[in-house]
């Protein structure tokens, strides 16, 4: 088994699943687990400055081997997972040599990937794939970069005649949750530009993201006996499902695309007195992500103007924006990226990034840094998976990334 995989299969053995609204950072202690293993794990390997701040921030350096004049870059990825499916006791399962079939995850509950669900596996026959036991997700997303990573950087440290200017290596807490960048320290750091190792398939990379925010609503109701409530009682469930139908139907992330926008109701709870629901709010577009907003603090005037002034609250924070404008001017960030795959045998796919990255927010802090694929699909549920094949690519582009940075001043 190469080198990545064994790095990764360390690592999504300890649970590392952030949380909404802790309100620290890291939003949950067992993030710091990881982060100490990984500084322990470059200090082994002989990376340099290796610290870890109170926030769980990791932090190292390769210094140059040469006087190449160039860029100093940084890769980064993040080491919490997704709080929408469970990240305690990953199984991981080998499949060495898949076969193009459908692969039954969890015989006892029924669990299985199809490729009528996946027909991009048949892409990946008689590749070693790496699937959960359906009942976790796998923390491909993002521990397949920090492997990734990891075994970049050891290659360098233990080949000294592959030439490369200073690297910068970075781990975040949080990226799931919105809060990963909260308190990097970019000037510290000391990167020029950045990649994340955060994306999808191999050979994929992204500089267009779309610009996100959260929106929740909160509907105060008033309860009464159901026996003597008419022309009295005020539902808030009912009242959460009208603001609910009042949004674009068609505008939901199940019948979205490119760069198609959305609103994703993504939890709701309450009763009759209480109900809050929790929506993200995407789009590309700048004018069309305003007008997102807007619609939803619209909604809420006109309930409140129905059902009363104060029965709806509608809370809307910035997450973060569309990096595109400040990678366009650092375009050569891209079109290395995109020759480093065509050097190591690796198609290149430009495309927009449905999501987000640490990257995005990065961007806006002065430090321009599109994503990188991982090799990894389906991240955030129990159908996650990745094959040991991409993540040995995914490492063999940023070691290519780095040789085309030492070729040329910029």
């Amino acid at each position: 088994m190469s080198k990545v995989v064994d790095y990764f299969l360390k690592y999504v053995a300890f649970d590392t699943q952030s949380a909404e609204d802790a309100g620290t950072v890291p939003s949950t202690e067992k993030q710091f687990a990881l982060a100490k293993l990984l500084s322990e794990q470059l200090k082994n390997i002989g990376v340099k400055d290796v610290s870890m701040s109170e926030h769980g921030y990791v932090y190292g350096t390769i210094p140059a081997n040469g006087d190449y004049n160039c860029q100093t870059v940084g890769f980064l990825a993040h080491m919490d997972t997704s709080p929408d499916c469970p990240d305690e006791n990953v199984r991981p399962q080998l499949v060495k040599h898949y076969d193009g079939k459908d692969i039954t995850l969890n015989k006892a509950l029924g669990v299985k990937m199809t490729t009528k669900m996946f027909p991009f596996l048949k892409n990946y026959v008689g590749q070693d794939l790496i699937t959960t036991d359906g009942t976790t997700l796998l923390g491909a997303d993002d521990k397949a970069g920090i492997a990734e990573i990891m075994t970049m950087a050891e290659t360098l440290l233990t080949h000294p005649e592959i030439p490369h200017g200073t690297i910068k290596i970075a781990f975040t807490p949080d990226e799931e949750v919105g809060h990963g960048v909260d308190f990097f320290d970019v000037p510290g750091w000391g990167a020029d530009v950045a990649y994340t190792v955060d994306g999808g398939a191999w050979g994929e990379m992204e500089y267009e993201t779309f610009n996100a925010a959260s929106m929740k609503v909160t509907i105060h109701g008033s309860n009464i006996h159901p026996g003597s409530a008419k022309n009295k009682m005020k539902n808030s469930i009912l009242i959460g499902l009208e603001f609910q139908s009042m949004l674009p139907e068609n505008e939901k992330p199940q019948y979205t695309e490119k760069y198609e926008g959305f609103f994703h109701l993504n939890n709701i709870g309450g009763n009759v007195e209480n109900t809050t629901l929790h929506y993200i709010v995407r789009d590309h577009d700048m004018a069309r992500f305003e007008e997102r907003k807007a619609l939803g603090k619209k909604i809420g005037a006109f309930l409140n103007e129905k059902y009363g002034e104060g029965t709806v609250q509608v809370e809307i924070a910035d997450t973060y924006y569309n990096m595109a404008e400040k990678i366009r001017p650092c375009y050569h960030l891209i079109e290395n990226a995109k020759k480093a795959c065509e050097n190591v045998g690796i198609v290149p796919k430009i495309q927009p990034i449905r999501g987000g990255t640490d990257g995005a927010r990065l961007s806006f802090m002065g430090l321009p840094c599109p994503n990188l694929g991982t090799g990894g699909h389906a991240y955030h549920g129990p159908y996650e998976h990745i094959t040991a094949e991409g993540m040995d690519a995914a490492v063999n582009v940023t070691l290519e990334i780095i040789r085309l940075f030492s070729q040329k001043k910029v």
